[in-house]
């Protein structure tokens, strides 16, 4: 059986601050305890941080990086995709993930929310680390109400909605 897996979408390291960047790490961490793979954009701040929680604690990580090159993505990433296409890896990142965890973020963040909305992933943010995930948590990006956009409160009880929600489905 195919592994889950969760993407990470965030801050980048311009953005990002001590409290988003321990929020990512302890993400990573559970998706790790989970069992599950971390899919991120494989750069700086939140992806950086989430990568690093989930290397920690032996789990696997897949950084979706704009880049031509592999050597830009972060250490932590243990494969690394390198499209070249810029922001359009965007989409690439959530139509590769069963679930969505947002930790802050800004409009980048923002065309992953709405790609796995579009999509009806499952979406989930921790509207405490600010941004995105605060301000689009809790509620529907648009009146066609395509999948509701859940909050968490922290690392661990985001990723168990995920994971909860896939193993009903078995």
């Amino acid at each position: 059986m195919r592994r889950l897996q969760i993407a990470v979408i965030g801050y980048n390291q311009d953005k990002s601050n001590e409290k988003t960047n321990k929020i990512a790490y302890e993400v990573g961490t559970e998706i790790a305890k989970s069992g599950a793979i971390l899919i991120c954009g494989g750069l700086g701040g939140v992806m950086e941080n989430a990568c690093k929680g989930a290397k920690e604690h032996g789990g696997l990580t897949v950084g979706i990086i704009p880049q031509e090159e592999v050597q830009f993505a972060n250490k932590f990433c243990d494969v690394v995709i390198a499209t070249g296409i810029g922001y359009a890896r965007d989409f690439v990142i959530s139509t590769s993930a069963d679930g969505i965890i947002a930790v802050g973020g800004g409009v980048g963040t923002l065309i992953e929310l709405c790609v796995g909305y579009m999509l009806k992933k499952i979406l989930v943010t921790i509207p405490s680390s600010g941004g995105t995930a605060e301000k689009f948590g809790g509620g529907y990006l648009d009146d066609r109400k395509r999948v509701f956009i859940q909050t968490s409160q922290n690392a661990y009880s985001a990723v168990k909605v995920i994971s909860e929600y896939f193993g009903s489905k078995q």
